[in-house]
């Protein structure tokens, strides 16, 4: 099957030959039918499985269908997509553009980190399609500069990344301020209870498509652990790039003074390494990106802000440098390698105290991570020191008391240490009283 199946508009599929999109993936196969259909739909699929073109391809045909598709609302656009982070809104929005070179549809894209003077702008001229962060949404409805009163296609993309940054209120306020009779499109890599249950509330009798299990990951994706101290990661993360010659890295961090001491030991090894987080402006994450699609460094360091929306071809690995907090995390962080397809490794180093984690993202994803022992990097077995403790504690519970120091015992002992101090204070005084002389 390919897209001429669907008979979309010529010039549409003009576009689609032109960036050389020719076989369907199986969201893809699944989604775009009720999509096209009218119905509101609740998709699974995992990143990197081509959802985006799910659902924005049969939405641009509708609006060509549309009696008028050649005249874009000033400020008011048919069609709104929501995600959670700029990388993702960009990204969708540069795959809008691509779509619809050969129409007069219009995209706009709105996002933190730019001057809302120029989004603003563009709003003015005319649009179809917005592809927003809720922030930046409210902040131009706030300001006048955008109605949602005709929207009439809404798309929730990473729908349960959005709910764990707490922007439901946000979603819940934009929902309400669209046309009343639309067609809302739920995608979310991840299904956890609270997913559902805001699902429930907003979808109508929706149909369900789901290519692969709920919260699982692409087959293509070899996972590894590699057990190692807290404190060693960063000197096996060198090494292994070393070693084993990784050209290209992403590395994930939870903190952004990590990803920035990271990046900066890493130059240290001669390994040209850049960061990206939530701090840098979106002209520096830009120019991080763009410096690690093209080569000029092997490791780009994230925290979670860039999970979402890195569109990466062919990034052969990821690195989980500090394992998620949430285990659903895990699947969202893979997920920038494995993808269309190609084979891809996820890398994970876990400290002791992460154990428990691990648990936790094997039992999401239904499977057991195999662990490597790297030479020189071993880890003190948690069970066994465990078990140490506890002899040692149960030993001193059975020692019989008359065995043990007395309290007046210990008390002698701490006398004479404080005298034995005081004695060495009054040497290193009458020293230094010697020099001066």
């Amino acid at each position: 099957m390919n897209f001429k199946s669907f008979s979309f508009s010529p010039l549409l599929l003009q576009a689609l030959d032109e960036i050389n999109f020719l076989t369907l993936t199986p969201i893809q196969q699944a989604a775009i039918p009720v999509v096209r259909k009218g119905h509101d739909v609740l998709a699974t699929a995992q990143t990197g499985t081509g959802k985006t073109a799910a659902f924005a391809l049969p939405i641009i045909q509708k609006l060509l269908e549309s009696q008028c598709a050649q005249q874009a609302t000033t400020k008011s656009p048919r069609a709104l997509i929501l995600a959670p982070t700029r990388e993702l809104a960009e990204q969708i929005g540069r795959n809008c553009d691509e779509f619809t070179q050969y129409t007069d549809i219009k995209t706009v894209s709105l996002f933190g980190g730019v001057n809302t003077t120029g989004q603003a702008d563009k709003l003015a001229l005319g649009v179809d399609i917005v592809v927003a962060t809720p922030g930046r949404l409210l902040d131009h409805i706030r300001l006048g500069n955008i109605s949602l009163a005709n929207v009439q296609h809404l798309v929730l993309d990473e729908a349960d990344r959005m709910l764990d940054m707490g922007f439901i209120t946000d979603i819940q306020q934009v929902i309400d301020l669209t046309h009343a009779d639309k067609q809302i499109l739920l995608f979310s890599a991840t299904f956890p209870p609270a997913m559902k249950q805001f699902a429930g509330s907003v979808l109508r009798h929706p149909k369900y498509v789901q290519v692969t299990p709920e919260n699982t990951t692409a087959d293509t994706v070899r996972h590894v652990v590699y057990p190692v101290e807290q404190s060693r990661k960063q000197e096996l993360l060198s090494e292994l790039i070393g070693k084993k010659n990784w050209q290209q890295v992403l590395v994930f961090v939870n903190m952004k003074d990590v990803a920035d001491d990271l990046v900066n030991e890493l130059m240290l090894d001669g390994i040209p390494a850049i960061v990206c987080h939530g701090d840098k402006t979106q002209g520096a994450r830009r120019r991080a990106l763009r410096e690690f699609k093209e080569g000029k460094v092997r490791v780009l360091v994230a925290t979670e802000v860039a999970a979402r929306g890195i569109d990466i071809e062919g990034l052969p690995r990821v690195v989980n440098y500090d394992l998620p907090y949430l285990a659903e995390d895990y699947v969202h962080r893979i997920g920038r390698t494995g993808r269309a397809g190609n084979e891809g490794q996820a890398i994970s180093f876990v400290a002791r105290e992460e154990e428990q984690v691990l648990v936790h993202i094997e039992e999401l994803i239904e499977q057991q991570i195999k662990r490597y022992y790297l030479p020189g990097y071993e880890v003190s077995n948690r069970d066994n020191l465990i078990k140490k403790l506890s002899k040692k504690q149960s030993h001193q519970r059975r020692q019989p008391r008359s065995n043990r120091p007395s309290n007046q015992a210990s008390g002698e002992a701490r006398a004479k240490n404080r005298s034995r101090i005081a004695n060495v204070r009054k040497q290193v005084k009458g020293t230094k009283l010697g020099l001066e002389k």
